[in-house]
């Protein structure tokens, strides 16, 4: 059943200039029998190392938002059972031999936590912890939601299954790169809600405000210290520039084309 169970799952994983992490991601996925690399643009060497690996198959494409970029890696894998991997997220060997033991149900997804590094240290509070993610499906009977970021699979209708084994984040190796995500997914969210979502200066500043102390205060992050004081900010900024974004990206579509 172990080995069956990693036979008939595909693993997909995105990636655009992921180097940092990929080959401790793919190292730990090397019992599945396919790993489905869905590349967005990479300009390092991403590409080389998922070429090292040889149960790793490769599709290229340009991004088209997380969620159809998502249901595009699906589709190009080999099989029907689908786990979605970051590529800065390490798969646990208790997790996949929790996994390799399932009777999986076609009707069923299936979660796990996921633990969160930030600075070296794992972050207990601001609400990344336990972190559950469904990500393990059936491709025929669900799918990833094509929104642009926020992105997740569509579980009404099937049976919730928790498991207990874990996946470990590497999702922010310094400040920069939690100025580049910012930047990245204020944009995809102004994008995704341009036309369908009010916004105003007001409603960023509230915005903006209401999430570091939700992050800092009500999850917790001050008991993360140094880390949850950064991550709090983080997410504050990111919920103020998201929709000064958006005010910006509405006020585009109202004026008249030259």
């Amino acid at each position: 059943m172990a080995n069956d169970n990693l036979k008939k799952v595909s693993v997909t994983v995105l990636t655009r200039n992921s180097q940092s992490k990929l080959k401790e991601v793919l190292s730990a996925l090397s019992s599945f029998g396919e790993v489905l690399v869905y590349d967005t643009g990479s300009k390092d060497s991403t590409l080389d190392i998922a070429r090292a690996f040889r149960n790793v198959k490769i599709a290229q494409a340009p991004f088209a938002g997380f969620g159809p970029s998502h249901n595009m890696a699906s589709a190009a894998a080999s099989n029907n059972w689908i786990l979605s991997v970051d590529s800065d997220e390490v798969v646990t060997s208790e997790l996949i031999q929790e996994i390799a033991s399932l009777d999986l149900d076609p009707q069923s997804v299936y979660s796990f936590p996921r633990h969160n590094a930030f600075n070296g240290k794992f972050i207990r509070y601001c609400g990344w912890y336990p972190d559950r993610q469904i990500r393990l499906y059936h491709r025929i009977n669900t799918k990833f939601s094509d929104d642009q970021v926020h992105e997740r699979i569509i579980s009404e209708g099937l049976r919730h299954i928790a498991l207990d084994g874990a996946i470990v984040h590497y999702s922010y190796s310094s400040i920069s790169d939690f100025l580049a995500k910012m930047q990245s997914y204020s944009t995809l969210f102004a994008e995704q809600y341009r036309g369908k979502r009010k916004s105003s200066i007001l409603t960023a500043i509230l915005h903006g405000v209401w999430a570091f102390w939700r992050s800092y205060l009500i999850k917790l992050g001050f008991l993360d210290g140094y880390e949850g004081f950064v991550i709090s900010a983080y997410n504050g900024h990111t919920a103020y520039y998201k929709y000064i974004k958006l005010l910006e990206a509405n006020q585009r579509l109202k004026k008249p084309e030259p």
